[in-house]
């Protein structure tokens, strides 16, 4: 059963930064692509970064707008996938959220989401 479980998030100043974690289920997770996304109030989910499998080097990708102040990582022997964030805007408050790349994986059918960890960057 496939399962993502986000956590990390908070309440940080402009230019802090916090380290966001997902606990996957491991199985497919641990072979896929990896991403966190993040969606805000009134706004599309989107794309922030991306890892590769260890098998395929774990290279990563990010969006423009975090390139130089996030970092993904994973560690597949804890089942693990992480983001560093820093340099923190107010424009990055969102919901975060893993899954896999490049479409969140599916239950039945039907696209599956954790719960996400809510990010608030406000002075």
């Amino acid at each position: 059963q496939a399962q993502l479980v986000e956590s990390g998030g908070g309440v940080v100043q402009p230019g802090g930064s916090l380290r966001l974690s997902c606990l996957t289920s491991g199985g497919i997770f641990s072979i896929s692509h990896m991403a966190w996304y993040r969606q805000a109030p009134g706004r599309e989910r989107e794309l922030v970064a991306t890892i590769t499998p260890p098998g395929d080097g774990s290279k990563t990708n990010y969006a423009y707008s975090v390139q130089g102040r996030f970092t993904i990582s994973r560690d597949n022997t804890k089942n693990m996938v992480y983001l560093q964030m820093s340099s923190l805007k107010p424009e990055d408050t969102a919901m975060y959220y893993c899954n896999t790349d490049p479409r969140p994986v599916t239950v039945d059918g039907v696209p599956y989401w954790g719960q996400g960890t809510q990010v608030t960057v406000s002075s």
